[in-house]
Protein backbone atom coordinates (compact mmCIF):
# COMPACT_ATOMS: atom_id res chain seq x y z
CA UNK A 1 0.00 0.00 0.00
CA UNK A 2 1.75 3.44 -0.97
CA UNK A 3 2.43 6.07 2.19
CA UNK A 4 -0.80 8.41 0.38
CA UNK A 5 -2.80 5.27 0.95
CA UNK A 6 -2.03 4.65 4.43
CA UNK A 7 -2.25 8.43 5.63
CA UNK A 8 -6.05 8.82 4.31
CA UNK A 9 -6.90 5.61 6.12
CA UNK A 10 -6.24 7.00 9.34
CA UNK A 11 -7.60 10.34 8.56
CA UNK A 12 -10.85 11.67 9.79
CA UNK A 13 -12.17 12.04 6.50
CA UNK A 14 -11.83 8.28 6.62
CA UNK A 15 -13.44 7.78 9.66
CA UNK A 16 -16.27 9.57 8.70
CA UNK A 17 -17.33 7.75 5.63
CA UNK A 18 -16.59 4.38 7.57
CA UNK A 19 -18.85 5.00 10.44
CA UNK A 20 -21.67 7.43 8.45
CA UNK A 21 -21.36 5.78 5.19
CA UNK A 22 -19.55 2.33 3.76
CA UNK A 23 -20.65 0.57 7.47
CA UNK A 24 -24.25 1.29 7.55
CA UNK A 25 -24.38 0.83 3.63
CA UNK A 26 -22.39 -2.54 3.83
CA UNK A 27 -24.36 -4.11 6.89
CA UNK A 28 -27.74 -2.77 5.62
CA UNK A 29 -30.09 -5.49 7.88
CA UNK A 30 -27.32 -7.99 8.63
CA UNK A 31 -26.70 -9.30 12.06
CA UNK A 32 -22.98 -10.05 12.28
CA UNK A 33 -24.14 -12.44 15.34
CA UNK A 34 -21.03 -12.96 17.95
CA UNK A 35 -18.07 -14.12 16.53
CA UNK A 36 -16.68 -11.24 13.11
CA UNK A 37 -13.94 -12.23 11.25
CA UNK A 38 -12.17 -9.11 9.53
CA UNK A 39 -10.23 -9.61 7.10
CA UNK A 40 -7.69 -7.27 6.07
CA UNK A 41 -8.48 -4.26 8.75
CA UNK A 42 -5.29 -2.21 7.42
CA UNK A 43 -4.90 0.27 10.43
CA UNK A 44 -8.12 -0.73 12.31
CA UNK A 45 -10.61 2.50 11.73
CA UNK A 46 -13.31 -0.46 10.33
CA UNK A 47 -12.46 -2.41 13.17
CA UNK A 48 -12.91 0.39 15.79
CA UNK A 49 -16.64 0.64 14.11
CA UNK A 50 -17.29 -2.90 13.56
CA UNK A 51 -16.57 -4.32 17.02
CA UNK A 52 -19.67 -2.16 18.68
CA UNK A 53 -22.09 -3.97 16.32
CA UNK A 54 -20.54 -7.87 18.04
CA UNK A 55 -19.53 -9.53 20.85
CA UNK A 56 -15.83 -10.43 19.20
CA UNK A 57 -13.87 -10.00 16.04
CA UNK A 58 -10.56 -11.96 15.28
CA UNK A 59 -8.84 -9.28 12.54
CA UNK A 60 -6.71 -10.95 10.30
CA UNK A 61 -3.77 -8.67 8.52
CA UNK A 62 -1.47 -9.53 6.49
CA UNK A 63 0.93 -6.36 6.95
CA UNK A 64 2.89 -7.42 10.05
CA UNK A 65 3.55 -3.42 11.11
CA UNK A 66 -0.26 -2.45 10.68
CA UNK A 67 -1.00 -5.82 12.54
CA UNK A 68 1.29 -5.36 15.51
CA UNK A 69 0.20 -1.59 15.56
CA UNK A 70 -3.48 -2.35 15.92
CA UNK A 71 -2.92 -5.83 17.86
CA UNK A 72 -1.16 -3.19 20.81
CA UNK A 73 -3.76 -0.43 20.18
CA UNK A 74 -6.97 -2.93 20.74
CA UNK A 75 -5.14 -4.55 23.19
CA UNK A 76 -7.69 -5.73 26.27
CA UNK A 77 -10.63 -4.95 24.28
CA UNK A 78 -12.93 -7.66 22.22
CA UNK A 79 -10.55 -7.62 19.19
CA UNK A 80 -7.97 -10.37 18.41
CA UNK A 81 -5.69 -8.87 16.09
CA UNK A 82 -4.13 -11.88 14.00
CA UNK A 83 -0.94 -11.55 11.47
CA UNK A 84 -1.64 -13.63 8.61
CA UNK A 85 -2.89 -14.47 5.01
CA UNK A 86 -6.11 -14.84 5.03
CA UNK A 87 -6.07 -17.26 2.42
CA UNK A 88 -3.78 -19.83 3.93
CA UNK A 89 -5.67 -22.35 5.41
CA UNK A 90 -4.37 -21.53 9.14
CA UNK A 91 -7.89 -20.47 10.76
CA UNK A 92 -10.24 -23.45 12.06
CA UNK A 93 -13.25 -24.29 10.16
CA UNK A 94 -17.32 -23.55 10.87
CA UNK A 95 -15.70 -21.06 13.33
CA UNK A 96 -17.34 -17.66 12.41
CA UNK A 97 -20.66 -16.17 12.53
CA UNK A 98 -19.96 -13.71 10.16
CA UNK A 99 -16.82 -12.43 8.07
CA UNK A 100 -16.48 -8.67 6.51
CA UNK A 101 -14.01 -7.27 4.19
CA UNK A 102 -14.16 -3.49 3.39
CA UNK A 103 -11.98 -2.37 0.39
CA UNK A 104 -9.35 -4.47 0.79
CA UNK A 105 -10.52 -7.19 -2.26
CA UNK A 106 -8.34 -4.20 -4.73
CA UNK A 107 -5.20 -4.80 -3.09
CA UNK A 108 -4.90 -9.11 -3.66
CA UNK A 109 -2.94 -9.02 -6.46
CA UNK A 110 -4.70 -12.02 -8.13
CA UNK A 111 -8.50 -12.73 -8.96
CA UNK A 112 -7.07 -16.22 -8.28
CA UNK A 113 -5.66 -15.16 -5.00
CA UNK A 114 -9.22 -13.43 -4.39
CA UNK A 115 -11.20 -16.73 -5.41
CA UNK A 116 -8.87 -18.50 -2.70
CA UNK A 117 -9.64 -15.54 0.10
CA UNK A 118 -13.61 -16.07 -0.99
CA UNK A 119 -13.54 -20.17 -0.27
CA UNK A 120 -11.34 -19.67 2.51
CA UNK A 121 -13.93 -17.57 3.75
CA UNK A 122 -16.52 -20.22 3.56
CA UNK A 123 -14.64 -22.64 4.92
CA UNK A 124 -14.33 -20.88 8.01
CA UNK A 125 -17.78 -19.02 7.98
CA UNK A 126 -20.31 -21.27 10.33
CA UNK A 127 -23.46 -22.98 8.67
CA UNK A 128 -25.60 -19.67 8.01
CA UNK A 129 -22.50 -16.77 8.72
CA UNK A 130 -22.62 -14.30 6.66
CA UNK A 131 -20.20 -12.42 4.62
CA UNK A 132 -20.38 -8.82 3.50
CA UNK A 133 -18.04 -6.90 1.93
CA UNK A 134 -17.36 -3.51 0.21
CA UNK A 135 -14.97 -2.81 -2.57
CA UNK A 136 -13.66 0.10 -4.80
CA UNK A 137 -14.81 0.13 -8.43
CA UNK A 138 -12.56 0.73 -11.35
CA UNK A 139 -12.49 4.57 -11.73
CA UNK A 140 -10.44 7.20 -12.37
CA UNK A 141 -10.79 8.70 -9.10
CA UNK A 142 -9.87 5.38 -7.29
CA UNK A 143 -7.32 4.68 -9.26
CA UNK A 144 -5.36 7.70 -9.10
CA UNK A 145 -5.64 7.24 -5.05
CA UNK A 146 -3.43 3.65 -6.48
CA UNK A 147 -0.20 5.23 -8.07
CA UNK A 148 2.64 2.52 -7.06
CA UNK A 149 0.21 0.40 -5.36
CA UNK A 150 -1.78 -3.16 -6.11
CA UNK A 151 -4.76 -2.28 -7.64
CA UNK A 152 -7.22 -5.26 -9.08
CA UNK A 153 -10.50 -4.11 -8.47
CA UNK A 154 -13.35 -6.77 -8.48
CA UNK A 155 -15.91 -6.71 -11.33
CA UNK A 156 -19.17 -6.21 -9.95
CA UNK A 157 -20.61 -8.40 -13.22
CA UNK A 158 -19.11 -11.35 -12.05
CA UNK A 159 -18.60 -11.02 -8.18
CA UNK A 160 -21.94 -12.85 -8.14
CA UNK A 161 -20.93 -16.01 -9.85
CA UNK A 162 -17.74 -15.85 -8.29
CA UNK A 163 -19.13 -16.30 -4.88
CA UNK A 164 -21.16 -19.03 -5.70
CA UNK A 165 -18.29 -21.05 -7.07
CA UNK A 166 -16.56 -20.63 -3.66
CA UNK A 167 -20.13 -22.31 -2.01
CA UNK A 168 -22.36 -19.23 -1.06
CA UNK A 169 -26.07 -18.86 -1.84
CA UNK A 170 -28.31 -15.96 -1.13
CA UNK A 171 -25.80 -14.17 -2.60
CA UNK A 172 -26.29 -10.12 -3.86
CA UNK A 173 -24.23 -7.77 -5.11
CA UNK A 174 -24.78 -4.06 -5.94
CA UNK A 175 -22.70 -1.38 -7.17
CA UNK A 176 -22.80 2.64 -7.14
CA UNK A 177 -20.46 5.92 -8.15
CA UNK A 178 -17.15 4.40 -6.87
CA UNK A 179 -17.98 1.38 -4.66
CA UNK A 180 -19.79 -2.56 -4.95
CA UNK A 181 -21.26 -4.12 -2.10
CA UNK A 182 -21.84 -7.51 -1.57
CA UNK A 183 -23.59 -9.85 0.89
CA UNK A 184 -23.52 -13.90 0.42
CA UNK A 185 -24.44 -16.92 3.05
CA UNK A 186 -22.69 -20.03 4.29
CA UNK A 187 -26.11 -22.64 3.68
CA UNK A 188 -26.57 -25.05 6.58
CA UNK A 189 -25.89 -28.50 6.12
CA UNK A 190 -29.31 -29.94 4.09
CA UNK A 191 -30.28 -26.23 3.55
CA UNK A 192 -31.35 -25.85 -0.83
CA UNK A 193 -29.13 -23.78 -2.65
CA UNK A 194 -30.59 -20.78 -3.60
CA UNK A 195 -29.41 -18.61 -6.31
Amino acid sequence: MNEGHLRYLVSPQWREAIEHDLVPWTLQQTDLGPHLLEIGPGPGLTTDVLRQRTERVTAVELDADLARELAARLAGTNVDVVNADATDGALPADTYSSAACFTMLHHVPTTEQQDRLFAEVHRVLRPGGVLVGVDSLDTEVVRAGHVDDVFNPVDPDTLADRLRRAGFSAVTVERREHQVRFRATKCSPGAPLSR
